[in-house]
């Protein structure tokens, strides 16, 4: 018998999984796990200013001279161009940093819904989800999965959203978000 073959994609209608790269998925919307900075980081903020280009950067920079002067608060979301990427727009949301000592499970809970929300009001009826705050944030990918897909179906209820599909790398990553789609 040979080697079993993985899925790259796993679906739950709505809600779909797919093993990639978020700055090569076309939807509607990606979502950037930002810094409140909103100017570009590592990881996948990094990556998705990297691949959108500079148009990205201008938006972010015009928002933090006007609205977000103190840059965007931890659980909240904002919209930018798209730049170069697959898609119309990108929702920018802060994650938590991973605390044992404070549950911020609710700060993680509302970036997806607000993300969820914004990107209804601009029209969008597909958004691309990173795994938010499991990198440099610390998150435990498990938990956050199950926070990250409840919190999801949750949002769309009611919504003209047609497919939310978390991107994601690695084995770990993906075998989580697929565990959190099973419950």
């Amino acid at each position: 018998m040979g080697p079993v073959r993985r899925s790259s994609a796993i679906t739950h209608t709505p809600v779909w999984l797919h093993r990639g790269d978020i700055t090569a998925f076309a939807a509607d919307v990606i979502v950037n796990a930002a810094n409140s900075s909103l100017l570009g980081g590592g990881g996948v903020d990094g990556a998705i200013h990297r691949v959108g280009g500079p148009q990205i950067l201008r938006e972010t920079r015009r928002l933090r001279s006007a609205s977000l002067r103190d840059g965007l608060p931890a659980g909240q979301a904002t919209a930018t161009n798209a730049g170069d990427l697959p898609a119309r727009w990108v929702v920018h949301t802060v994650g938590p940093v991973y605390s044992t000592d404070d549950d911020r499970s609710e700060v993680l809970r509302s970036c997806h819904r607000e993300s969820v929300a914004l990107a209804e009001k601009l029209g969008a009826r597909t958004i691309a989800f990173p795994a938010v705050s499991t990198g440099a944030y610390g998150w435990p990918v498990e938990d956050a999965a199950g926070i990250a897909v409840a919190a999801v179906r949750e949002a769309i209820r009611g919504t003209h959203i047609e497919r939310v599909t978390f991107v994601l790398q690695g084995d770990e990553a993906f075998e989580a978000f697929t565990a959190a789609l099973a419950r």
